[in-house]
């Protein structure tokens, strides 16, 4: 049986632009992709924090330490530039997987850049106070 499993993190990112003419997706600073182990051209779902859009869409990779987050495409209309959003990376998993599994989580500071990389374990027995590791 498979699991669908949170891999992979970012939140609270700002949109620093909004592209209509662009074929589609998000483009996401190479740092912030790095720490969460998020790829090019993985699919991921973004949630609106400030008006509670949710759409999915595929990663471009953006410039490193240039704080780009960029929504383009049809989906710039369900976002505006200074929104905050999450960005979320999923993988399904064998239960066997899950176990040893550990999601990397970064929390962006206003300028997209990481003020804290956290680690939530998958493993219920690591997991049941809820704390997530640093």
């Amino acid at each position: 049986m498979l699991k669908k499993v949170l891999t992979g993190k970012i939140h609270q990112a700002r949109i620093t632009q909004c592209n209509l003419d662009y074929v589609g997706s998000i483009t996401i600073d190479e740092n912030l992709l790095r720490a969460t182990g998020i790829f090019a051209n993985e699919f991921v779902n973004v949630a609106d924090l400030d008006n509670g859009a949710r759409f999915e869409t595929y990663v471009i990779k953006g410039e490193a330490g240039s704080g780009i987050v960029g929504v383009n495409g049809a989906a710039a209309h369900l976002v505006n530039q200074g929104d905050r959003i999450i960005i979320f990376a999923m993988a399904h998993m064998e239960i066997s997987e899950i176990n040893a599994h550990r999601s990397k989580v970064v929390i962006c500071d206003g300028d997209n850049r990481i003020s804290q990389s956290l680690e939530y374990p998958s493993n219920l027995d690591e997991a049941l106070d809820g704390i997530p590791r640093v």
